[in-house]
């Protein structure tokens, strides 16, 4: 995949997807994206900023949405354009599909998500490549179809997510056998952090257990996952999502040597 002179996806080199959660203010952003470019220029990875200009899926009416769609999406494109680095967020609607289009690299579909058809269907017409996030509800084997359904547009650019299944209430487990199951249909990515995450845990809001995000990691990588997708912040305990699963930027370089070193073996 080559976009705007971005190597999207290259299966020689390992892929990291990375940023805060939420978009809470460009001086963030710009933080977190230019410490993960360096990182991941030193190791020899693809990088991809994330950011939600959005949170449409928040547990409590409370909860922070986003600094409004405008001024998130100017933030995002602003990274992209300042520091080289191709961009991707999730998609909520389609008649947000055209706007966020032309600003993302690629388009990802929420977990929540993953079977609406119109949603896919209009983020595969737009050409860029798409992320698709396994729902927790979803066998890994049915992630066929939502896959077809972005080809079905002539888009053959096409990632999957795995993020973890639904353990009774408030809790997440991860098949492994879910990355090779589902590379018979597009390559895979492993969502580290929302792997641990406990939904709606903290009653209001969701918890999590970020110090079981490495070793997750580093299962994933054995099973031969293409690359990940880890929400990281400075201060993920002053975050204003996801903080309890986010890892710790600080904390960001270590662990992706780890995987590296896994990944080479």
């Amino acid at each position: 995949m080559n976009l705007n002179n971005h190597i999207i996806w290259d299966l020689k080199n390992p892929l990291l997807i990375a940023g805060p959660c939420v978009i809470e203010g460009a001086d963030l952003c710009f933080n977190v994206a230019s410490y993960m470019q360096k990182v991941c220029d030193e190791l020899g990875w693809t990088y991809i900023f994330k950011a939600s200009y959005k949170k449409a899926n928040r547990t409590s009416l409370r909860s922070f949405t986003g600094l409004g769609t405008d001024e998130s999406l100017r933030i995002l494109d602003d990274v992209r354009t300042r520091l080289d680095v191709p961009v991707i967020t999730d998609v909520h609607e389609t008649v947000e599909v055209s706007a966020v289009s032309q600003v993302a690299d690629l388009l990802q579909i929420p977990a929540f998500l993953c079977r609406q058809t119109d949603l896919i269907m209009a983020c595969g017409q737009t050409g860029k490549p798409v992320n698709i996030k396994k729902g927790q509800f979803m066998a890994p084997a049915q992630m066929q179809f939502a896959v077809q359904k972005v080809q079905s547009t002539g888009n053959q650019q096409v990632l999957l997510t795995e993020r973890g299944s639904f353990f009774g209430y408030g809790d997440l487990v991860v098949d492994m056998r879910s990355i090779p199951v589902m590379q018979a249909f597009a390559p895979v990515i492993f969502d580290v952090t929302h792997s641990v995450q406990q939904p709606g845990g903290l009653g209001e809001k969701s918890g999590g257990n970020r110090q079981m995000a490495p070793v997750l990691a580093r299962a994933a990588a054995a099973a031969g996952a293409n690359g990940f997708f880890i929400e990281t912040h400075p201060h993920p305990d002053k975050a204003l999502s996801d903080g309890p699963n986010m890892i710790p930027l600080g904390e960001m370089k270590k662990m992706l040597i780890k995987l590296d070193a896994i990944l080479s073996c």
